[in-house]
């Protein structure tokens, strides 16, 4: 009897130092920085479960995976959404795709975009969501990439342009947990004159970004609406 007394309080023992020891991992586990890097998985998941409600219309018309410009490389996070235009004023949304297409050719350079919006407002996805662009520099690794065409040098988004901008941004940024502070330009990363209309007008950035706020309340009511 007493035998069996003292191996159950080994037991008990055993396992309390073995909860205790648990609890102390997840304590440096998270602690170390490894929530941060669970979160980022947690919102691609996400993601890759999301409906696309809200969403936009666009083509999904993929560049052919090269080291030119689409690298394949999966994204460890994503923190922000990061807005460019193309500085080749007249182009199309299809032009653009086609030319970060061709590089796995001409090897002139590195240089792509998830989306390119175009003039008359069509959306072309280049590279999936969970996918590396060469886009944003030193945020290629925790962004999502958005170039806009424009029709002159001023770089001024037409109406349609802009409108899909807002709603392909506000959707993004429901769709993966983010809200308008993580909407940055090209020139908030690098100091590129990128996108140029709203690095030369910061008063038109801030309204942008009020419309994307707004946008993504309306996305989130047609989720709840759809759910």
């Amino acid at each position: 009897m007493e035998r069996r007394r003292r191996r159950r309080q080994i037991r008990r023992k055993v396992l309390l130092l073995f909860g205790v020891s648990v609890l102390i991992v997840l304590s440096v586990w998270f602690a170390g920085g490894k929530f941060t890097e669970w979160r980022s998985r947690q919102r691609l998941l996400r993601a890759d479960n999301a409906s696309f409600v809200g969403a936009p219309p666009f083509t999904v018309d993929l560049l052919e995976v090269n080291e030119y410009s689409r690298p394949g490389t999966p994204l460890k996070e994503i923190n922000g959404i990061v807005v460019h235009y193309t500085a080749n004023p007249g182009s199309t949304a299809q032009n653009n795709r086609d030319y970060f297409n061709g590089l796995k050719d001409s090897h002139e350079t590195k240089v792509s975009s998830h989306f390119v919006i175009g003039i008359d407002g069509e959306i072309v996805q280049c590279i999936p969501s969970t996918e590396v662009a060469y886009a944003s520099n030193s945020r290629n690794d925790d962004t999502l990439s958005i170039e806009c065409c424009h029709q002159d040098e001023t770089g001024t988004f037409t109406q349609e342009t802009y409108l899909s901008l807002v709603r392909l941004t506000g959707w993004l940024c429901q769709r993966f947990g983010l809200d308008s502070s993580d909407v940055i330009r090209h020139y908030d990363v690098t100091g590129k004159i990128c996108p140029k209309y709203y690095v030369d007008h910061p008063q038109e950035w801030e309204k942008f970004l009020q419309d994307v706020d707004a946008q993504i309340k309306e996305v989130e009511k047609e989720v709840r609406a759809a759910s």
